[in-house]
């Protein structure tokens, strides 16, 4: 047996650098079964976060289609979504992509060296932006969610581009099929091809409080003039409608408080539940073209549905007759927001606490056990040794209001060190953006670069996260900065008391909705000796007079209406930045000098408010950054200076870090 050597928590040499988190990783999405291929998205942190598009070949090849400089991402809602399609031709399919610089519709075809424009230059930079793409007309047409900008609004239409390059300079060659609502998602023609359906919702929903299914036919010119909403509305949330056949849908829907599937006729009536289960069948619709479930062949249904009670997703067949729910043996417990289904190949990017996430190709009617790896998002040669990779436990800690917090401990874990008899770990608190959203347990070299050090992780999935019913994600109406902030505080303090955590070493850290939260705890509670906020929210009222359209109304539920004095006012002694002067602990703030949701001037105003203090402080603004670090250079950056600031903190000296300086 080798002995391990005694080290410090936080001091412990690790062989997770923050350089394999960018040379290790490739984020994959959007799998797509094109012919007889497997296309899908994969980011190139190392290209300057670049979006490619990957083909399996039929002989197992892996190819790249689209090479570089070009980079395929919407900005459509600026989350962006699937960007990408395959478009049948003589001579193969086509790639059909947007192009993150401008935005414009492109068609790159076998074999040729540079793509060619389907949609013209907009007249506003990047302002006509398209995602959510389906091919029609057998080829002939993409049809996809269009949002125009204009000087002072934009509006969006679910509209017929040519592929064959006419409207490339002709804007009129673009067909509107219909509107009628600021967002639209989900196009899907009917087999027969003369009815459409979508979803629709409109300020101040977002699509996880109310939306709503229409059906429309199609007139003689290819558009919709009139429609019949046949399910959903303000209070509730539908998700994916696909047709069954030419008269009847399956969509998901939160009606009974659950996101789960259900048939209904194109005419209206009340709808079928396949199935009723207290777990979620559907997800927020945070980027367009996110897909949960397939109808197969033989009258059954492919879907994605969890969580279990270990925390974890399950694959299943559905009967829709029966309601009887089968689960596939697949060694694999989290799965991507896109299924895909054809020819009784499934594909889907799944991953698992100690899995490393990839793409992977299984038969839809059989029981998993047939389950092939395409294509690994870790480098296989640089995945670490299983001794230095945390096993998380995913469990129920007591919450800040007296309900139980959903939450994945991440201990530390080193094949080489282990702590001073007596000592405990530091934790961090991770706290995932949305907020309507969550995080699932998964194998995250991100999170292993801090437990193969001595630093615990605890993922926290607080009131008002998805995956678990209406009513929890509800528990963070109003109640934004309040809710989220007590269960992650009530969390840390759980595991002092459990004996896992040292109570004089926790820090929070959160990116976007969880930098609000992070920001709100260490200026309301003395639980935390450090914060870390990656392009976080620190001003309520700001955010909804500089964010963009999708989020412009978000703040209604969370926080209230802010036309009304009291709530703004209440909105304003919210915010962390009205009392940033009473920021209990140093704070780091790492921003995308780019960032469109959440722009600089909010982590300008909050250091500056600091610096008046006297708090220790950081702020690194990374140039040419969005929403999100997507250069390999700004995640290294940002990953070393996080361990350092912890580490000056909270008393230790991380080893192979540079050392950044702190303000008073």
């Amino acid at each position: 047996m080798t002995t391990k050597a005694v080290a410090p928590y936080g001091e412990w040499v690790s062989p997770v650098s923050a350089s394999m988190l960018t040379a290790a990783a490739r984020p994959l999405s959007f799998p797509t079964i094109v012919g007889d291929e497997i296309w899908w998205a994969e980011g190139r942190p190392a290209e300057g976060g670049r979006s490619t598009v990957m083909a399996r070949r039929s002989d197992g090849t892996v190819e790249e289609l689209l090479p570089a400089p070009w980079n395929t991402r919407t900005r459509v809602h600026e989350y962006g979504g699937r960007s990408f399609v395959g478009v049948p031709g003589p001579a193969g399919h086509a790639l059909v992509f947007a192009q993150f610089d401008g935005q414009r519709l492109y068609r790159l075809d076998p074999g040729a060296e540079r793509p060619v424009p389907l949609t013209p230059a907009p007249a506003i930079p990047a302002g006509l932006r398209y995602a959510d793409l389906v091919v029609a007309r057998d080829g002939a047409e993409v049809w996809c969610v269009r949002e125009r900008h204009t000087d002072d609004d934009l509006e969006r239409h679910l509209v017929a581009v040519p592929t064959d390059g006419s409207a490339a300079e002709d804007e009129n060659a673009i067909r509107e099929i219909v509107g009628g609502s600021r967002f639209l998602a989900n196009l899907r023609l009917s087999p027969d091809g003369t009815r459409l359906a979508w979803l629709a919702w409109d300020h101040p929903r977002m699509p996880w409080d109310g939306t709503e299914l229409r059906v429309g036919a199609l007139d003689a010119s290819g558009r919709v003039p009139e429609w019949t909403t046949i399910l959903g509305g303000p209070t509730e949330s539908v998700f994916q409608p696909e047709w069954a056949d030419d008269d009847q849908l399956y969509a998901v829907s939160d009606r009974t408080g659950w996101w789960n599937l259900y048939r209904l006729d194109a005419s209206g009536g009340e709808p079928v539940a396949l199935r009723s289960a207290q777990e979620e069948f559907g997800a927020p619709l945070w980027q367009l073209g996110y897909t949960s479930y397939a109808a197969l062949p033989d009258g059954t249904v492919l879907c994605m549905h969890g969580p279990v009670p270990s925390g974890t997703e399950r694959i299943g067949r559905l009967d829709p007759a029966t309601g009887t729910l089968t689960d596939l043996d697949l060694p694999y417990q989290v799965f991507g927001t896109s299924l895909a289904v054809s020819g009784g190949r499934a594909v889907v990017v799944a991953g698992g606490p100690t899995t490393p996430t990839a793409l992977v190709r299984f038969a839809a009617s059989g029981d998993g056990s047939d389950v092939e790896v395409l294509r690994s998002a870790l480098d296989p040669d640089l995945v670490p040794d299983a001794g230095y990779l945390p096993i998380p436990e995913s469990t129920t800690l007591p919450g800040g209001d007296g309900q139980g917090v959903h939450v994945h401990v991440y201990p530390p874990a080193n094949a080489d060190f282990e702590a001073p008899t007596g000592e405990l770990p530091p934790y961090v608190v991770f706290v995932h953006g949305g907020p309507t959203s969550a995080s699932l347990a998964t194998l995250d070299l991100g999170k292993a670069y801090f437990t193969s050090r001595g630093i615990g992780v605890v993922d926290v999935n607080y009131g008002g996260s998805t995956g678990y019913g209406r009513a929890y994600r509800e528990r963070l109406r109003d109640q934004w900065g309040i809710v989220d902030v007590e269960d992650c505080a009530a969390a840390a303090r759980a595991l002092v008391d459990r004996g896992d955590a040292d109570p004089a070493r926790l820090a929070i850290r959160g990116g976007s909705a969880g930098g609000w939260t992070t920001l709100c705890a260490v200026t309301d509670t003395d639980v935390f000796a450090a914060g870390t906020s990656l392009f976080g929210v620190a001003d309520v009222r700001l955010l909804a007079a500089t964010t963009h359209d999708f989020e412009s109304r978000y703040l209604d539920g969370l926080v209230g209406d802010l036309s009304d004095p009291a709530i703004a006012a209440r909105a304003d002694k919210r915010s962390p930045l009205s009392h940033a002067d009473q920021t209990r602990c140093p704070v780091l703030l790492l921003q995308g000098s780019d960032d469109p949701v959440v722009p600089l001037e909010q982590a300008e105003k909050f250091r500056d408010a600091l610096a008046s203090q006297s708090i220790r402080h950081a702020l690194m603004v990374f140039p040419g950054e969005q929403h999100g670090f997507r250069k390999a250079e700004s995640i290294i950056a940002a990953t070393e200076a996080e361990l350092s600031f912890y580490g000056q903190v909270m008393g230790f000296e991380p080893p192979g870090v540079p050392r950044i300086t702190l303000s008073d």
